[in-house]
């Protein structure tokens, strides 16, 4: 990926770029995802957009690492009280639903099988071993972290765009949602609990 731009202006194009793309990739995927509709919307180019991303690929993998890095930072993983972290989780999905059809999309289009994100760009080293130490001071099951992490990740996902029963929207009545984090809390809670 190029370099960001140094200009205010360039940054604001830069960002707009990201804004337009997000909701395009999110929408239609990779292979959906139309780089005419993308500049249009920004109000910039071709060109300008290569410059920054090099090409559709690079600009798809700016955006979900950077999704990726979003989750992480704004719910942090508590591994001392992960029914917590799940609706947390639950509560971002709502906020932002485009990172959850981003995740789905890179999936179903680059990766169907395995991690969905290998090596160095994998950022859940610092939640597996914050689960590991959970485990070891007693507060958490036993079992792989990795395993008790996907669990507990697909836990809170139970109702968010990717479920393929109901799919909650920040829309919805706030007494529709806090049920369902009661549920979610006490189901994490007695799933994860140590033995």
């Amino acid at each position: 990926m190029a370099d960001q731009p140094l200009t205010s202006r360039g940054a604001a194009t830069y960002q707009r770029i990201l804004d337009v793309a997000t909701q395009e990739f999110a929408q239609h995927g990779i292979a959906g995802a139309r780089i005419e509709r993308i500049v249009a919307a920004a109000r910039t180019n071709k060109a300008q957009l290569y410059a920054y991303f090099g090409n559709k690929e690079g600009l798809f993998d700016a955006i979900f690492f950077g999704s990726l890095e979003r989750i992480t930072n704004v719910v942090p993983i508590d591994a001392t009280d992960l029914a917590d972290w799940a609706v947390r989780l639950y509560d971002e999905y709502l906020r932002r639903p485009d990172l959850i059809r981003l995740a789905t999309w890179a999936r179903l289009e680059r990766r169907p099988a395995g991690h969905l994100v290998d090596g160095l760009d994998r950022l859940d080293d610092h939640k597996l071993h914050a689960i590991a130490e959970a485990q070891a001071a007693g507060l958490v099951r036993q079992g792989d972290p990795f395993d008790v992490m996907a669990m507990v990740i697909a836990m809170s996902m139970s109702w968010s765009p990717v479920s393929n029963v109901y799919a909650a929207t920040a829309e919805e009545p706030p007494e529709v949602h806090e049920p369902r984090r009661l549920l979610l809390r006490e189901c994490v809670r007695r799933a994860m609990a140590a033995d």
